[in-house]
């Protein structure tokens, strides 16, 4: 009897990861969170470097990798778009996309990221670790923006 391979068995569509969520701050301060370098850092990566303008490449900076993206699009105050690469080789690349619209007094951000082939290798590890990276992320920009808060448990 043999064990059927549970990759080849998943749904060939590709997957994304999308998130809303309410903040109380502004379209344009929120926006500013994710194109201002200094604000990224304040609560993404530990370090940006370039200056996340249309048409440039920086480098998102952890204590234990450099990502580069490439934005796409900048529309403040309603939209932020980069592409980036995922580990071990940088060979899959899926598209972050960040929508804000005015809700009564503050924002809702609707962030999309993919697509995700989890038929391809490192795509389902992938796909798993932005589902699990993302909440956690847009829950430390919340807490920066609304609350001046950096919930990280380290900055690293």
């Amino acid at each position: 009897m043999t064990t059927p391979d549970p990759v080849s068995s998943m749904d060939p569509r590709p997957c994304w990861v999308r998130i809303s969520r309410r903040i109380d701050a502004s379209p344009g301060r929120v926006h500013r969170a994710w194109s201002d370098p200094e604000e990224m850092a304040s609560w993404f990566p530990r370090q940006v470097e370039g200056s996340l303008t249309v048409g440039t490449r920086s480098i998102l900076t952890w204590h234990d990798r450099r990502v580069p993206i490439d934005v796409l699009a900048s529309d403040p105050p309603s939209l932020f778009r980069f592409r980036w690469s995922w580990p071990p080789d940088d060979s899959l690349q899926t598209v972050v996309t960040v929508q804000l619209a005015d809700q009564g007094y503050g924002t809702l951000l609707t962030m999309s990221d993919g697509p995700f082939d989890v038929t391809a290798p490192g795509g389902l590890d992938a796909y798993a670790e932005a589902l699990l990276g993302w909440g956690e992320t847009i829950t430390n920009l919340r807490a920066q923006v609304d609350f001046s808060v950096d919930l990280r448990r380290e900055r690293r």
